[in-house]
């Protein structure tokens, strides 16, 4: 059987009957044909993948993510494998996941290796490595875009169906723009960038590169949740657009730059009819505010950040710097405590001009890169040449903003263009379901094959109630269909915190758990999922709960709280204490085993 390398035509391939072993095999395949072998710093043996798959196929629950190969950027912690950020001489071996991998990981999902990246994450381009430089897949003369360049890559040729990046100045954008694939950006501190080789770190985000903005949503969400270990971590508060008519920005005329591409200005001059004929209103803004704030992020003191990153290796071992990274991180030697301090303020001058253009739109849809370059022209001006893929991206972590790129077309000469919508933070949901109706307006295709695009992201409710199930309600139980009735969204696949115990109940038809809060207890958590549901619909779903259930606050893992069901106390006689199977399902899984030994 053949499938689509993406988390659509991988999920219709298991329920055909497919492996999670096949699928990994398949990735390995494509990844030995590819040409180009620049894409990757460390490949996992494919033996240990299969293993990891064989262990999949046999357990009893099957996450979200069940069998999907990913690719991970090499400033990023996979455990097993070497965390090099392209320095080879700064190298050491992670003693766990980056919590980010670690949740795509548990929710199902197989690290196929660490790709290349411009050193130390600075960079646009993808040419600052010594590992080589991957290439545009649409025409090697060209950059991929960086600094998550193999990334881009590995998932715009199907080689993976998801890829993980990181993004401070636009390398989660930029490259997704040149290599036709969308590219998310979160809330600054939704993903958590424990274990994630610091570039700047009060502004890093950790970002997906997937198929369709409704992939990376699901990604996104799986990914995102509140971490204690990361001090910049933040917890989802989601904000909601305004409803009636959108009010789109987009840069004055006269402060539109591209460079001299006029292919890539005619393209968003298309896009923003595209979006006017979807329903909304194009609103002229002022972009100098956001346009100056970005000149900070490499012209200002957070370039010190860089280095208070990597500040004794730089001292120590310069000689083992790219030539261009290196200049940029030394440029931050001179740099006092008075220059960070009046940095600040002209942020914080520029976050408040920029409030007045907020109250004149909803949105921004900017170009995501002005411009492309060639590899040639690159290397013989790297900083200048770089500096100009920034334009529209540098200033989004800085005043605290959330992005998502997506393709927009192609140039007369086949290169791929990306625009980008930009909201405030916590709007990511709201961005995304915009972004993905552009996206199959505009260029309905994804990747280097230009493969159609699956199915579309919901626009999300204004008004919704996130609630945990853990039993009786799973999909695939007989109560699941109460909450496909009320059009019920699933958001996540997670567990509990750990003071968490489950109990299968006597006496209830269909069978039914009860989960305890218990002070003191540290288990593993306990297996839910969670739905998203608008008030009216969660209002009558709460009035099918029979006693001895109740619907009361849940702790997740992640330190959230969310509505879920509960279960009182006086319920407990003669119940089962089932905490040690993590899972209704996985208790269920172990009675009809038992059952079938039984039988035979």
């Amino acid at each position: 059987m053949s499938f689509e390398m993406t988390l659509e035509g991988i999920a219709a391939f298991i329920t055909a009957g497919g492996t999670a072993q096949a699928v990994i095999a398949e990735a390995y395949d494509r990844i030995a044909a590819y040409a180009d072998p620049a894409v990757w710093i460390t490949l996992r043996p494919r033996e240990e993948a299969l293993a990891e798959a064989r262990a999949l196929d046999a357990a009893p629950v099957r996450g979200p993510l069940f069998g999907v190969p990913f690719a991970v950027k090499d400033n990023i912690d996979v455990k097993g494998l070497p965390t090099t950020a392209a320095c080879p001489d700064y190298a050491y071996e992670p003693a766990e996941d980056a919590t980010v991998v670690a949740r795509l990981r548990a929710a199902g999902a197989i690290v196929v290796g660490k790709t290349n990246l411009d050193q130390f994450a600075t960079g646009l381009n993808g040419s600052r490595s010594p590992y080589g430089a991957p290439r545009c897949v649409f025409d090697e003369a060209y950059v991929s875009g960086g600094s998550s360049s193999g990334s881009a890559v590995s998932m715009s040729s199907g080689l993976v169906a998801f890829s993980l990046g990181t993004d401070t100045a636009g390398s989660g954008r930029v490259p997704a723009a040149f290599n036709n694939i969308v590219g998310v950006k979160p809330t600054k501190g939704l993903i958590s960038t424990t274990g994630v080789v610091p570039a700047c770190r009060s502004v890093d985000c950790v970002t997906l590169f997937a198929a369709s903005a409704a992939e990376g949503t699901v990604l996104r969400r799986i990914a995102e949740g509140f971490d204690a270990s990361d001090v910049y971590s933040r917890p989802m508060r989601p904000v909601a657009l305004p409803g009636g008519r959108l009010r789109v920005g987009v840069p004055r005329q006269d402060q539109r730059e591209f460079y001299g591409n006029a292919a890539y200005a005619a393209l968003y001059d298309k896009a923003l009819a595209a979006m006017a004929a979807l329903g909304a209103d194009i609103v002229e803004i002022d972009f100098a505010p956001f346009r100056d704030a970005a000149k900070l992020l490499y012209g200002g003191p957070w370039v010190a950040e860089r280095l208070a990153a990597i500040e004794a290796f730089a001292t120590e071992k310069p000689e083992s710097m790219d030539p261009t990274v290196r200049a940029i991180v030394e440029g931050a030697r001179g740099m006092s405590a008075v220059d960070a301090f009046r940095g600040q303020y002209e942020l914080a001058r520029y976050a408040r001009l920029s409030e007045a253009e907020w109250g004149r739109m909803d949105v921004m849809l900017l170009p995501t890169s002005p411009t492309i370059h060639t590899v040639a022209d690159m290397l013989a001006e790297p900083i200048k040449r770089n500096s100009e893929f920034g334009h529209y991206t540098n200033f989004c972590n800085l005043l605290d903003f959330a992005a998502i790129a997506v393709p927009a077309g192609f140039t007369s000469a086949g290169l791929a263009f990306g625009v980008m919508l930009v909201g405030p933070a916590f709007s990511d949901d709201a961005i995304a379901a915009l972004a993905d109706r552009l996206h199959r307006t505009l260029e309905p295709t994804s990747g280097k094959t230009r493969r159609p695009l699956g199915a579309a992201l919901a626009e999300p409710s204004h008004d919704r109630i996130a609630l945990a199930v853990v039993g009786a309600h799973l999909a695939g139980q007989p109560l699941h269909g109460q909450l496909a009735e009320r059009k019920a969204e699933l958001i996540a696949r997670t567990r509990t915190a750990p003071h968490y115990k489950l109990h299968a109940l006597a006496n209830t038809t269909p069978p039914k758990p009860g989960l305890v809060a218990t002070p003191g207890f540290a288990g593993e958590g306990i297996e839910v999922e969670v739905y998203a549901l608008d008030a009216a619909a969660f209002g009558s779903f709460t009035a099918l709960v029979p006693c001895p259930l109740a619907i009361g606050s849940v702790e997740l893992a992640d330190g959230s709280t969310v509505k879920g069901f509960v279960c009182e106390p006086a319920a407990l006689d003669g119940a089962t204490d089932i905490t040690a199977f993590g899972g209704w399902r996985a208790y269920l899984a172990s009675r009809a085993s038992a059952d079938h030994v039984e039988t035979t």
